[in-house]
This record gives C-alpha cells, structure tokens and sequence, in this order.
C-alpha cells in the first residue's frame, strides 16, 4: 500500500499577508478624521454634526443598495463607504441642505465608485466626484461665504479672489491653523486635519511623497507668483493654510487606487496636484482649487504610472555578441 502523498491546495495569491486589512485601514482613517470632526461641530455647531450623520448613511445605504442591484457580494462591513461619506461631509458647509449631503453622497458612491466595479478601481478620487457634481451643479448651496452669514468668521480665500490682497493681509496664520475660518465644516480644522495626517503617516497608512510634493507644489507655486508680483499674490503660507490644503494633501490626493504606485511618479502627481491648486485660485472662478486639482491630477495616473524603474540588471549577452 502506498504511502497518502500530503494534498496540496494553492489558492490565489497573495499568499503572504502582513496583517492589515481593509476594514482595519478604513477604521485608522477614520480615527484620524475624529479630531477635526469634534472641531467642526464645536464651530459649527448641530448643522455640522447633521451633514457628517447624513452623509455617512446615505452612503453606506446606497453602496448596500447598489451591491444589491449589481448582484455583488456586500462590501459595507469594510467602512469603506463610511470613510467616503465622512470625507464628502468634511467638503460641504454645514449650511447644506439635505437634499445637497444625500445627493452628493450618493453620487460619490455611484459615479465614484462603484460604476467602476467597487473599491480599487476608481479612477478618480470617489467624494470629490460628488462634491464636483455639487458644486458646479448648486454653486450657491456649496458657497460657504453666503450661506454661513450668521457666523463671524472669515472667508481667506473668498476675499482673496474677489477683493485682493487687502483683503486678506491681516488674516493671521495662527488663527487659520486653529480652523477659525468658513470653508467645508472639516477641511478647515487645518490643525486637527495636520495631526491626523501625521498619525497616518506614523502609520504607515499612506506614503510620505504625495502629502510632502503636494505641500511643495502649492508651496512653490505660491512662491511663484508672489515674486513675480507681491502686490498681488499672497505669500505661500496663506495658501498653505487656507481652505483644504492641508486636508487634500493628506487625505484625499493619497487615495490609493486613484494615484501613482512607484516613488518618482508619485513625487510628480503630487507636484503636479499642488501646483494646480495655485492656477486654479489665481485664474480660475472658484476660490479653493484643491478638489478640483486633484481630480485633473487623478486623470494622469495611467501616464505617471508607465514611469517605471529600471530593472535589475540587463539582457544576455552572449560570448562574441556586440552589445
């Protein structure tokens, strides 16, 4: 009789893991995003806590909706579509209507998710693709500056674009860290924002390039312009500061299946993102250019991602043969 040969069942790989896992990536991020959170509704008050609660479930109810329909295996355990509705809700001001939240909401599920097949195959960053349908469908909705009259805080970049640098000279860069100005109820939490990103990079949960060329770019750029004309353009610290800098840098250009893979192409989307961020405030009609230049930053991943490292060593050459 011969001896049982040991079965052996290969699976698909990969067939290491480190121990990390989607559900556990999504619940540091989330934890991450708490601070800013708390921030935004001590200043904003119910209306902030409102737009995140709503946002949150309309997302996870449509993904558990849309799983359903496409027949797919439910995903909504992975707090995925959670961490998009947060981050959507970080976007919006806290004077939004509920129609706006549960519209953007949906959207950046639907057409930012799972049209494509769910996640990690989203070409584009998937909140941004509802804020972008937002915003350019309701400008006055998503206007920060006149829907959010009753609170007494500025607007840096409203009054940059449409009154100059006047406007904005007496603007103090501490009281920008602190949040103290109109913008989405999370973005603007510019030091709680800066901790979690901190947190994520001690981590390990997101790389340093695209948050440190990010930074660089805007900062660059900003820099820039002000040589050019100082009587006109603010000083990279303010761009820095104001808006959703700090919050795109960290948590939505570090998207992982909308962004470049490898070092060098990764440094570039960054660079790139950051410096369009200035074009768009300076030339463009909306005051923060941050969603919107890491959505075009988004559309050249498929480019930045066939810059590729030289592999280990070289072709064969045989005895004889010229090189």
């Amino acid at each position: 009789m011969k001896p049982l040969e040991p079965l052996l069942t290969v699976c698909m790989p990969p067939h290491v893991h480190c121990g990390r896992t989607i559900k556990g990536y999504m619940r540091e991020t989330l934890l991450a995003l708490l601070p800013a959170a708390i921030l935004a509704v001590f200043a904003f008050g119910v209306g902030a806590l409102r737009v995140m609660a709503l946002s949150c479930a309309v997302a996870v109810a449509a993904e558990a909706a849309l799983n359903r329909l496409f027949k797919r295996e439910q995903s909504v355990d992975d707090l995925s579509a959670l961490h998009t509705g947060l981050l959507l809700a970080f976007l919006l001001p806290a004077s939004a209507p509920w129609w706006l939240v549960t519209v953007g909401a949906a959207a950046s599920i639907l057409l930012g998710k799972m049209i494509y097949g769910g996640l990690g195959a989203n070409p584009l960053v998937p909140p941004l693709v509802g804020w972008a349908l937002c915003r350019i469908s309701w400008p006055t909705f998503m206007d920060t500056n006149a829907t959010m009259l009753n609170l007494d805080l500025p607007a840096p970049l409203q009054q940059l674009k449409y009154f100059g640098l006047d406007a904005v000279r007496s603007v103090d860069p501490l009281s920008l860290l602190s949040g103290n100005q109109l913008g989405g109820l999370g973005e603007v939490q510019v030091a709680a924002v800066l901790a979690g990103g901190l947190y994520l990079l001690l981590r390990r949960h997101i790389r340093w390039e695209i948050p440190a060329s990010f930074l660089a770019g805007v900062a660059a750029t900003a820099w820039t312009y002000q040589l050019i004309d100082p009587a006109t353009y603010a000083p990279p610290l303010f761009h820095l500061l104001a808006g959703g800098t700090v919050f795109g840098a960290f948590f939505l250009a570090t998207d992982p299946a909308s962004t470049p893979v490898g070092r060098i192409p990764s440094l570039l989307f960054g660079l790139m993102a950051g410096a369009m961020v200035i074009v768009i405030r300076v030339y463009g009609v909306y005051p923060d250019g941050v969603p919107f230049a890491i959505l075009l930053a988004n559309l050249f991943t498929p480019l930045l991602d066939r810059i590729r490292p030289r592999p280990f060593g070289g072709p064969c050459v045989l005895a004889g043969e010229e090189e």
